[in-house]
């Protein structure tokens, strides 16, 4: 399969989760995701805090936040992604890395979302585990390259 597929998939999990599975013709796999983002989306407000936190209104959207809710988010929406574009064809040895490791860091960052602070800005539930995702997607492709160089040896 051509490597612009897989990219496809990709982004239409990034765009909605269960969207790239169902491209890959694992509908039941896709179904379940999509579902679990109904559920954790609405349980969490989600909606509600991203459309505050891009309004500016960070402390609104921590007191929106159900965190119980919203800590299942950053797995489920990475383990999306990855799967669509695994699924999508061939992939090299540790190229969940940056997936997985992007998941952990997203949590974290969700967890301290309420309290830490960047330059004295609160970033709030949606830009500070979208900020840690991104360092935990870059660590995790740093990880995969150095693996994947060892491997040549």
């Amino acid at each position: 399969m051509k490597s612009s597929n897989k990219i496809e998939k990709l982004l239409w999990s990034i765009a909605f989760p269960g969207f790239g599975q169902i491209l890959n013709k694992k509908y039941i796999k896709g179904a379940v995701l999509i579902v679990l983002e109904f559920v954790i989306n609405s349980n969490a407000h989600l909606n509600q805090i991203i459309i505050l936190s891009f309004n500016g209104e960070i402390l609104s959207s921590i007191e929106h936040t159900d965190y119980h809710w919203l800590m299942f988010y950053p797995c489920v929406y990475m383990f999306g992604m990855w799967d669509a574009y695994k699924d999508g064809g061939e992939t090299s040895p540790y190229a969940y890395l940056p997936y997985v490791v992007g998941a952990f860091f997203g949590t974290v960052g969700l967890i301290y979302s309420e309290r830490l602070t960047i330059f004295g800005i609160l970033l709030g539930p949606v830009w500070m585990p979208m900020l840690f995702a991104f360092l935990g997607i870059g660590l995790g492709i740093a990880i995969f390259k150095l693996l994947n160089k060892q491997m040549t040896f």
